[in-house]
């Protein structure tokens, strides 16, 4: 039995208080459960006061036996932004942009000038699988799609990780690989029909709209948008054609993070599940964690959370 546990984003305390009403204690450095394991879905950075304090509690578990964890894009660009791109000399696989140093500043400071510490945190997310399909159910961080899933398959190794050789295609935008990672650690992105686009909430123009690929039944770009309320109206209300969104009519439940939803955690669908319920966030952010018991359809009842503050 696995308790799935959604994006921590360097908050350790909820982590804490979560493990406990879960069932867990504490013992030697590890946090175990008499019966049953935890499994991580990735984003245990960036954000947060506490990030190696998270890394340190997932990784004992794992190592111990206690846990499992896959790859969210966080720990991905990690490893991207401290490795060099051999083919332009200085630079590295992920650009060290304004953005993207925003986004991870908060890391690179509670690393501290501790090369070592750098080195070996980079070197566990390397370990991480990008995704697990085991006998009861999936995890993923973002997107479960399965031609994207048999791409990563033809580069991966045998337990899901990338390879060495792997990193520099999986950091090259246009390349097979790069698309299977960006779809399955920060979901499917579809263009819009030409001529339509909308202004996002910063007022940057957009042509591509982040989905709900797990919907099955035809539907409209505006149906399937992840985006706020606000911009709904802004997204075109035209049909999906066949065949863009994969969908999810699987019987083997799947588990994600990464979407930041807000409120009462329920499942998406009967069998799709995301725990990303917004830790990070100034306001109402909880942990998510769903108790999984055993086949059969997903039921709101097996959620279990706690508040960020």
């Amino acid at each position: 039995m696995y308790d799935i546990i959604g994006d921590i984003h360097g908050h350790a305390e909820p982590l804490k208080r979560l493990l406990h009403r879960l069932g867990y204690t504490e013992t030697g450095g590890v946090w175990r459960h008499p019966t049953r394991k935890a499994l991580f879905l990735g984003d245990y950075i960036d954000r947060g006061p506490e990030q190696l304090e998270v890394v340190r509690i997932v990784r004992a578990m794992v190592e111990a036996g206690e846990a499992l964890a896959i790859m969210g894009n966080h720990e991905f660009n990690a490893v991207a932004w401290a490795t060099p791109d051999p083919r332009r000399p200085g630079e590295y696989l992920r650009p060290h942009s304004a953005k993207n140093r925003h986004q991870h500043q908060a890391f690179l400071e509670q690393i501290g000038h501790d090369p070592d510490l750098h080195q070996e945190v980079l070197d566990w997310f390397r370990t991480l699988p990008l995704y697990l399909d085991l006998s009861a159910f999936r995890a993923a961080h973002a997107c479960w799609h399965p031609a994207r899933i048999r791409t990563l398959e033809a580069w991966l190794d045998d337990h899901a990780r990338l390879p060495t050789d792997a990193w520099v295609p999986a950091a090259t935008e246009g390349h097979e690989l790069f698309e299977a990672v960006e779809t399955t650690l920060k979901g499917l992105e579809i263009e819009l029909p030409e001529g339509e686009g909308f202004h996002d909430k910063d007022g940057h123009a957009r042509r591509h709209i982040r989905t709900r690929w797990w919907q099955t039944a035809p539907a409209t770009y505006r149906d399937v948008a992840l985006v706020p309320n606000t911009t709904r109206n802004a997204i075109p209300d035209l049909p999906v054609a066949d065949g863009v969104l994969p969908g999810y009519a699987n019987d083997k439940p799947v588990f994600v993070g990464h979407y930041w939803f807000q409120g009462t955690p329920e499942p998406l669908t009967d069998y799709v599940a995301c725990l990303d319920y917004s830790v990070a966030a100034r306001h109402g952010g909880r942990l998510a964690a769903y108790r999984w018991n055993g086949p059969g359809p997903l039921s709101e009842a097996d959620f279990v959370w706690v508040e960020a503050a």
